[in-house]
């Protein structure tokens, strides 16, 4: 289902196409289009998903380019960085909408789970970084910083592919959290960062 909808919206994604993102569980960005995208303009979203909408009034693009949440030339130096409160944007000012404390729609997961990416172009990683906010870090209400996350893994490295599945292990988690991720591309030094919603059930 993901990857048919995929299809459907690469022939016109324009500046999204040469790149990817995180697919399940959701990242804030492809939640949006993957909800609102074929009906943007359906009042119900504001009542509906206020998250995405408030995403969408500040700027459309960011519902339209999920795959574009990229910077060049960081060097491994994420945190150094990537500033307290603009993670989930990947400290890219057209995106600060992500950053946003709010009701985010949540992926149910359980202790351990499965994340895919979705890389059309096919870059390959270095490795992927895994973390998960802190057990009462409340993403309703709190901009995530550095701080408020708890380091989960780091993969290998993967060849170029355009669905790359791997699996997490985690422990003491319920209710919502965020799911941050790093994936460090291997075709340039290109750093892609987001958040995902997750309910662990």
């Amino acid at each position: 289902m993901v990857l048919t909808m995929l299809a459907g919206v690469l022939t016109w994604t324009g500046a999204a196409q040469a790149h990817g993102t995180i697919v399940s569980p959701a990242t804030r960005a492809y939640q949006c289009w993957q909800t609102w995208g074929s009906r943007h303009m359906d009042p119900a979203m504001q009542q509906q998903d206020p998250m995405c909408y408030q995403a969408w009034q500040a700027n459309p693009d960011t519902m339209w380019n999920w795959m574009s949440a990229l910077r060049d030339g960081l060097g491994g130096q994420f945190q150094a960085r990537t500033p307290d409160g603009q993670l989930c944007s990947n400290a890219l000012s057209r995106n600060n909408s992500l950053n946003r404390p709010g009701a985010w729609k949540t992926t149910n997961v359980g202790r351990s789970f499965s994340i895919q990416l979705y890389d059309q172009a096919s870059h390959g990683a270095d490795f992927f970084r895994v973390y998960v906010s802190k057990q009462g870090f409340n993403p309703a209400t709190q901009s995530l910083g550095w701080g408020n996350l708890d380091f989960i893994t780091q993969t290998g490295r993967y060849a170029p592919a355009q669905n790359i599945t791997f699996n997490v292990s985690t422990s003491g988690y319920t209710g919502h959290h965020i799911l941050f991720v790093i994936w460090q591309a291997s075709h340039l030094d290109q750093a892609y960062m987001w958040c995902s919603d997750v309910n662990f059930t």
